[in-house]
């Protein structure tokens, strides 16, 4: 067994400490609630901005233009909330204009949480690249560790990459402790669909006596519900819960809860939830979870308590909380008190985020109440708000599910009037087909190459919108020639389709 492997390597070091893995997950909890007056201030400028879309290195540069002193401690609590949000993109941000302003510090430390976000963001590879890229005087314990990391959280194989890396660790004497990398292996487990062999790796580390913590239950626990073995779940959970120095968080029940409600055993999940609630406290996205389950159950009551309970308990609440509220409202057909909240939130948003009215163009488009859909978000255009490309996306969405090419025409056209202001956005290929189709039956063959060069730069061609454009190019007695040799060039050669097509040339000449 893998595992083993790594035990075998580990067991002959001497100096076990925590220091080649623990300060990078270090960095993976936290708040900013302790954090000085200017970094909060500083903070609250960039935790509005909650679309993984938005740049938050314009409010860096304000910052400085207004001749506020950025302090390294600072920027580290800010990067520390992003990673704990999840918001790896913006995280790796601050992490990055740190390093090319040069108005602070960047310690080690600092370039192993930014390899460990590079990775989140832009893959192991570019992870790789930048740890290739250091000097070896820069390859310290630390940053080897957040290369392992990525390795494990990526997926990599067992037998190659993470194996290595962790004997090259050992080669170079770099100190760690087993718990670190028995949890890693728990993770590349899971994050390669081997989710049985987890329970093994924790009953290896009891046997050789390293002392499971919260998070090694926690992915074992993850392991039995994904494979809906409810019983080993609560087995392992009512053993956790025995060992007096792991404490309870909210997370692992929420976890428990989840699998029951998804195992339709709601008295279970009822159980987990209050557990769950008692844990809680002031977590904003504890709260958020909880609501969301109760939506799953169909219970307005209790989301509805809930969120009176986070609004009192939590001192205010950001875009992401009202996201989730919204979505439970709509979950329940509670739309118009779904209208209400999205009043509210507009009256007390700092930063407008189009994810927030987007949840319910989303549920009203789904409930084939289109109309409304774009009378709601029509009604923000005339507040002078700019959509962005993906709110229109979704409503000529709902017209395509209605039938409604028009409508659905025009909706996407307004999209790609704003894409310049939201480059992120990928329009669902599925979306442009339908619209692509119904203007090649009742269009021009200029209308459809209008549409799709609107697009190239967004969507690439596939097979399916080429044909389409051959049939145009066939209806409207052009060539098609050099159509086939751009199929040619993206690499989609002739199908059978393709053929019969083109045999319909015959006809029409």
């Amino acid at each position: 067994m893998a595992s083993r492997i790594i035990f075998t390597i580990l067991k002959r070091s001497r100096d076990l400490t925590t220091n080649a893995i623990l300060t990078v997950r270090s960095y993976s909890t936290g708040s900013h609630a302790n954090s000085s007056s200017s970094s909060r201030n500083l903070f609250l400028r960039i935790s509005p901005l909650g679309d993984p879309s938005l740049s938050v290195v314009p409010v860096l540069d304000q910052w400085v233009l207004e001749g506020k002193t950025v302090k390294t401690l600072e920027l580290q609590r800010i990067v520390r909330d992003l990673r704990a949000r999840r918001r790896y993109k913006q995280a790796l941000e601050v992490s990055e204009w740190m390093t090319c302003k040069g108005l602070c510090s960047f310690s080690p430390g600092d370039r192993a949480v930014q390899l460990d976000l590079i990775g989140r963001v832009h893959g192991l590879d570019s992870a790789e690249s930048y740890f290739n890229n250091l000097s070896d005087q820069d390859k310290i314990d630390k940053i080897y560790g957040a290369l392992l990391n990525c390795l494990c959280q990526g997926g990599a194989m067992l037998t190659s990459p993470s194996l290595s890396h962790v004997q090259k660790m050992k080669d170079m004497g770099f100190a760690f402790t087993p718990l670190f990398f028995y949890n890693d292996i728990m993770c590349l487990y899971t994050n390669t669909g081997q989710i049985e062999k987890v329970p093994d790796v924790l009953s290896e580390m009891k046997e050789n006596g390293v002392s499971p913590d919260q998070f090694s239950y926690r992915i074992c626990i993850n392991s039995y519900g994904a494979r809906s073995d409810l019983k080993s779940m609560e087995k392992v959970l009512e053993e956790m819960e025995r060992i007096p120095n792991i404490s309870m968080g909210w997370a692992t029940y929420a976890m428990v809860a989840n699998y029951y409600i998804k195992a339709s055993m709601h008295e279970k999940a009822l159980v987990y939830l209050k557990k769950c609630e008692e844990k809680v406290n002031k977590d904003a996205l504890g709260y958020n979870n909880l609501i969301s389950f109760y939506a799953s159950l169909g219970n307005k009551d209790e989301m509805m308590r809930l969120w009176g309970l986070e609004k009192s308990k939590c001192k205010r609440q950001i875009n992401r909380d009202y996201i989730t509220m919204l979505g439970s409202l709509v979950k329940l057909g509670e739309l118009e008190e779904s209208e209400k909240l999205l009043e509210e939130w507009e009256s007390s948003c700092y930063c407008y985020d189009f994810r927030v009215p987007n949840t319910l163009l989303i549920g009203y488009s789904q409930k084939g109440l289109i109309e409304k859909a774009e009378a709601i978000l029509r009604g923000i255009v005339n507040k002078g708000k700019i959509p962005t490309p993906n709110s229109w996306a979704i409503l000529a969405a709902g017209y395509v599910d209605k039938q409604d090419m028009e409508k659905a025409f025009e909706c996407m056209k307004e999209a790609l009037a704003v894409w310049a202001e939201n480059k992120g956005w990928r329009p669902k290929a599925k979306v442009i087909l339908s619209i692509l189709n119904w203007l090649s039956d009742y269009g021009d063959v200029e209308e459809v190459e209008a549409f799709l060069s609107s697009f190239k730069t967004i969507v690439p061609l596939d097979r399916e919108m080429y044909h389409v454009l051959i049939k145009a190019y066939i209806k409207g007695g052009k060539e098609v020639d050099g159509l086939l040799e751009s199929m040619k060039a993206d690499k989609i050669d002739e199908n059978e389709e393709t053929k019969t097509i083109l045999s319909s040339r015959q006809g029409k000449s």
